[in-house]
C-alpha cells in the first residue's frame, strides 16, 4: 500500500516544507531536534505524468463513451451508487494530505512485481494495492460490488459471459487512457505459462480470452461454472497497461521487470530511483491520480510518500528504532513485547500508543507445514506424532501469556470451521505409540530415537533468526522424546525459495485468511507436485478435489459454508500441518496520527488498514512536541478498539 526525478514520464516535484516531529528523550535537546520534526507535514506527493490524455469526446455512448450511463439499463448493465452513510468507511472527511511515513520491515521483497515468480509476498500485495487497481472494488461495509476502474457491468443469465465498461476518465499514471486492450493485455500475461506461476493459469484458466466490444467495453466469457469467477476476473485481477505489455513475453516481463513497477491506475508510484536493493523502497502519492475527488477515495491514502526501510530479521532492532522515532508505528507479534515491553516512559506519558485491534478479519492460519512428498511426513503417522508432541498449552501460558487461541481448522474463528476437527491436545503416549509403529521404537546411547537402520530421527528446519523463539521450545519438546529438530538460520528470501522449490522437510509458515475463501490455490491436487504455488504440503485428495469443483458452482452462500466444512475436516485430519495458534492485532504508534474511528477495515482490518484510512495530524504533532518538551503527558485513550 504504499524523487531532478524521472519515471514514466516527466514528473514534478512539490515544493516541500518540514515541521518537527518525535524523539525519545525528552531530556536530549539536541536528539529530540534531530529526530522531531523531519518529515511529518513534507510535502512530497508529484506529477507523474508530462501529458494527461485530453477528454475522448469522440467515442460513442454505445462503445462505452461519455453518455453510456444513460443507455447503460438499457444494455442489461448495472452498477453501485454507495449510500451516503457508508461514506464514512472509505476515509474520514478530516483527512489531511502530506508527510512521509516510514515502516520498518524485515526483508526486501525478492521482486517488485506484483505477478509472475516469487511474487506473492505479503510486501508485494501491500504496495501492489497502491500502484494497481481492478475493475471493481468491494464495499467494505457490505461486500457488494461496487466501480473502480469499471463503472458498470453486468452477468448473463446463465451466469457464463461477463461485460464491464471502463471509465473513460481513468488514466495509467503516465497519463495514457485506460481501454479494453489493458485487460486483454492482462489476462494474456497471467495465461502466459512462462511467468512461472501456475496459479494465475489455474484461476484465468476458467476463462476464454477478453474480447474487446469497444473501446471501453470488454466481455469474457466462462468456460466452466464458478462463482468465484465474478470476483476474481472483476476485483481480483490488477489490471496492467497494454501499451507496456505490448510484444513481451512472459519470460520478458519476468526480467524487464523485476526491480521496477508497471505504469499503474492506482493513487501511488513507485519510483525506480526509491528502489534500493536490499536497503528500502518506497511509494510516492501521485496529485494526477484520476479518481483524486471521487468521494469514495478523497479521503484514503494520505500520505504523501510510505517508505519501508528494511531491517532484516531482528525485530528487536525495529522496535527499538520504533521507540527512537525512526519508525511511525509497530505492528507488534510477540505476546511478550505487547505485555512486558510496553510500559517505557514514552508509553506511560502517552507520547506512543497501544492499541489491540478487533475485527472481521479472517484469522489465518500459522503453524509447522509438513512436506509429505517425502520422508519422514510422507508416513501419516508421523505427521499426527508431531502434532500430539506440540504442547501448546504450555506454550500459551509460559510464551504467549495466553493472549493466542489455539488453532484446530484453516478456517479459525469463522463460519467455515468445521467443529467437528479434532480439538488437538499434547498427548505423547499417542504420539510415542505412532512413533513406534513407524519404525522408531529405539534410542541410542545418545538418547535420539533410531530405525532398525540404525539412523537417528534427525530433521531440519530452516529459520530467519527472527522467528528463533517461536522455534526452539517446539525442539525441546521434541528433543525430550529423542526427536533432534536441527535449527539452522536462513534469511527471509533463501527460506522463501526453499518453499517455493519444495526444499524443505519442515518449516514454520503463516497462511493469510481471506473473506472469500479459495482452497483451490493451496489444496488442489493439480498444484501439489509443482513448485511456485501454495500447495506447500504437497496435499492431495480426490474427494477434496471433487468438493473444490462443487464449491465453485455452488452460489448459495450457506451451501458453501457446508463445502468449506468438510474441506477442513478432511485437511484437518490429514494433518498437512502442526497448528499453532491465531491471535488479534496489536499495533503502538506515535501520538501524531488522526484515523477514523474505527481505525481500521472491518474485513482486513490489520496494521495495512493506516496505509489507506490514517493521516498526520498538525494539531497532535504540535501536542506531542509540546508534551515532549515539557515532560508532561497525552491522553491514553482506550487500548481495544473493536
Amino acid at each position: 500500500m504504499l524523487k531532478s526525478l524521472k519515471v514514466m514520464g516527466m514528473i514534478v516535484l512539490v515544493v516541500c516544507f518540514v515541521l518537527v516531529g518525535c524523539g525519545q528523550n525528552a531530556g536530549d535537546k539536541d536528539q529530540k531536534k534531530s529526530k522531531r520534526g523531519r518529515r511529518e507535514l513534507m510535502k512530497l506527493a508529484i506529477k507523474t505524468a508530462a501529458q494527461i490524455a485530453p477528454k475522448d469526446t469522440e467515442t460513442p455512448a454505445e462503445e462505452g463513451g461519455y453518455g453510456f450511463e444513460k443507455i447503460a439499463a438499457g444494455l442489461g448493465y448495472i452498477t453501485h451508487v454507495v449510500p451516503e452513510e457508508q461514506l464514512k468507511h472509505f476515509g474520514d472527511s478530516r483527512a489531511k494530505k502530506g508527510g512521509m511515513m516510514v515502516y520498518v520491515t524485515s526483508r526486501f521483497p525478492v521482486t517488485m512485481r506484483t505477478s509472475g515468480k516469487n511474487c506473492n509476498y505479503v510486501e508485494n500485495s501491500t504496495f501492489g494495492e497502491m500502484l494497481y487497481e481492478g475493475m471493481l472494488d468491494l464495499n467494505p461495509v457490505t461486500l457488494e460490488f461496487m466501480p473502480s476502474l469499471a463503472t458498470h457491468w453486468k452477468i448473463s443469465d446463465d451466469k457464463l459471459h461477463y461485460a464491464f465498461r471502463l471509465n473513460p476518465d481513468a488514466r495509467w499514471s503516465d497519463g495514457k487512457p485506460v481501454i479494453a486492450e489493458d485487460v486483454i493485455a492482462t489476462w494474456d500475461l497471467l495465461m502466459d505459462e512462462t511467468i512461472l506461476f501456475p496459479s494465475t493459469q489455474l484461476v484465468y484458466g476458467k476463462f476464454d480470452r477478453p474480447v474487446k466490444e469497444g473501446k471501453y467495453i470488454i466481455s469474457v466469457k466462462c468456460n466452466e461454472l464458478n462463482w468465484r469467477n465474478f470476483l476474481y476476473f472483476s476485483a481480483s485481477m490488477e489490471i496492467y497497461p497494454a501499451h507496456k505489455l505490448k510484444g513481451l513475453t512472459g519470460t520478458d516481463y519476468l526480467k524487464e521487470y523485476h526491480m521496477k513497477t508497471l505504469p499503474g491506475t492506482g493513487p501511488y508510484v513507485m519510483l525506480e530511483k526509491d528502489i534500493k536493493n536490499q536497503v528500502s523502497y518506497a511509494v510516492t502519492r501521485r496529485l494526477d491520480y484520476w479518481a483524486a475527488e471521487n468521494p469514495l477515495r478523497k479521503y484514503r491514502f494520505n500520505f504523501d510518500k510510505i517508505k519501508f526501510n528494511v531491517v532484516k530479521n531482528n525485530r528487536t532492532l525495529e522496535y527499538e528504532k520504533f521507540k527512537k522515532g525512526d519508525q511511525d508505528f509497530f505492528d507488534i507479534r510477540k505476546a511478550q513485547r505487547w505485555v512486558e515491553e510496553t510500559n517505557y516512559k514514552q508509553m506511560q506519558k502517552g507520547w506512543i500508543l497501544k492499541r489491540k485491534l478487533f475485527s472481521d478479519k479472517p484469522a489465518g492460519t500459522q503453524g509447522y507445514c509438513f512436506n509429505m512428498r517425502m520422508p519422514p511426513f510422507s508416513d501419516r503417522r508421523m505427521r499426527y506424532a508431531f502434532t500430539y508432541l506440540l504442547n501448546r498449552e504450555k506454550l500459551n501460558k509460559e510464551l504467549y501469556y495466553g493472549e493466542f487461541i489455539p488453532q484446530n481448522s484453516l478456517y479459525s474463528g469463522s463460519v467455515y470451521e468445521n467443529p467437528n476437527n479434532e480439538q488437538i491436545k499434547y498427548n505423547p503416549e499417542k504420539a510415542m505409540k505412532l512413533l513406534a509403529e513407524a519404525g522408531w521404537k529405539e534410542r541410542n546411547s545418545k538418547g535420539w530415537l533410531v530405525n532398525d537402520k540404525g539412523e537417528e530421527l534427525r530433521i531440519e528446519i530452516g529459520i530467519p533468526k527472527v522467528i528463533e523463539y517461536r522455534v526452539t521450545p517446539y525442539q525441546r519438546m521434541l528433543q525430550e522424546f529423542g526427536i533432534d529438530l536441527q535449527i539452522k538460520f536462513v534469511d527471509e528470501n533463501s527460506m522463501w525459495k526453499m518453499l517455493m522449490e519444495r526444499n524443505f522437510t519442515i518449516t514454520w509458515q503463516n497462511w493469510t485468511g481471506l473473506v472469500f475463501p479459495n482452497p483451490e490455490t493451496s489444496l488442489h491436487s493439480r498444484l501439489a507436485d509443482k513448485n511456485n504455488n501454495a500447495n506447500l504440503s504437497g496435499f492431495k485428495n480426490e474427494r477434496v478435489d471433487q468438493l473444490l469443483e462443487i464449491y465453485d458452482r455452488e452460489f448459495e452462500q450457506q451451501k458453501r459454508v457446508e463445502i468449506i466444512r468438510e474441506i477442513d475436516k478432511i485437511v484437518a485430519d490429514t494433518r498437512t500441518a502442526a497448528w499453532t495458534f491465531y491471535r488479534y492485532d496489536y499495533i503502538v504508534f506515535w501520538n501524531k496520527f488522526s484515523y477514523p474511528d474505527y481505525m481500521v477495515a472491518r474485513y482486513t482490518g490489520d496494521y495495512r488498514s493506516i496505509y489507506k484510512f490514517w493521516w498526520f495530524d498538525p494539531e497532535k504533532i504540535e501536542q506531542l512536541d509540546k508534551a515532549m518538551a515539557q515532560d508532561t503527558s497525552l491522553p491514553l485513550g482506550e487500548i481495544d478498539v473493536k
